[in-house]
């Protein structure tokens, strides 16, 4: 089993800075050796201070690819919680990236994981950078998540805890206002990335973190199978590392 590397920071903004210098060098590195570097992006809230401080981040923006995690099925991208509209007002368009493949929730889902598919696996991703669900999902893969599948985005079902997590975080007005189908990327692509940050503050998180990092690796809490991982490396916040065992 591999070793996790865990950071804990005072608050988020640290938290952000730390994981955006972490981000930047491993990029910059790849862009270094072969011209590119392959970048994996969430979304969400927990992501703010980290997109924030990674798009201040000196790097020649204009030789990143930029992938991202999932989308929302029949979601137009100009509702509030789009994830095209994350992406662009809060990294693509503020750092200048070259090249971003954005995954339509309009358009027809298995064409999208097709044709989105063939391009992440054109070459390999440098970086990952994801977070944790209140349910312990990793990007929309709720429990229990398929770690079989080698397809590298495939349509789930949001499970009831997913879906009332984008209601508590101010995404949608109500529950029935929550898509309940979604594009997203494999547990096994996201883990074909070179290496992986996981960003995850915030104390509703807690229990997500400890059963990622403390409990066994399975299905039922997707983001555990980060520990099999040979280079991820979690940044959280003392809020959401409050239950973690001392040692």
């Amino acid at each position: 089993m591999a070793s996790v590397q865990t950071h804990v920071f005072p608050d988020k903004l640290a938290l952000g800075r730390a994981a955006a210098d972490q981000a930047t060098a491993v990029l910059r590195a790849a862009i270094d050796a072969r011209g590119k570097a392959r970048l994996l992006s969430a979304t969400g809230a927990s992501q703010f201070e980290f997109l924030k401080a990674l798009t201040a981040s000196p790097l020649d923006w204009a030789h990143v690819e930029m992938f991202h995690l999932d989308e929302y099925i029949g979601l137009p991208d100009t509702h509030p919680a789009s994830f095209r509209k994350f992406l662009l007002e809060r990294l693509i368009r503020p750092a200048g990236i070259g090249k971003y493949y954005l995954l339509d929730g309009q358009a027809d889902p298995a064409t999208v994981c097709r044709d989105v598919g063939r391009l992440i696996g054109e070459s390999p991703i440098d970086l990952a950078c994801v977070g944790i669900g209140e349910n312990c999902h990793l990007a929309f893969n709720d429990p229990p998540a398929d770690f079989e599948t080698e397809e590298p985005y495939i349509v789930v079902e949001l499970n009831e805890a997913c879906r009332c997590q984008q209601v508590g975080e101010g995404w949608f007005a109500t529950m029935d206002d929550v898509p309940r189908q979604a594009i997203s990327m494999s547990i096994r692509q996201i883990l074909k990335a070179n290496e992986i940050l996981c960003i995850c503050p915030d104390q509703r998180k807690a229990q997500a973190v400890k059963d990622c990092l403390e409990g066994p690796v399975s299905n039922m809490a997707p983001a555990s199978i980060l520990r099999t991982h040979a280079r991820v490396t979690m940044y959280l916040d003392t809020a959401s590392a409050s239950l973690l065992s001392k040692r």
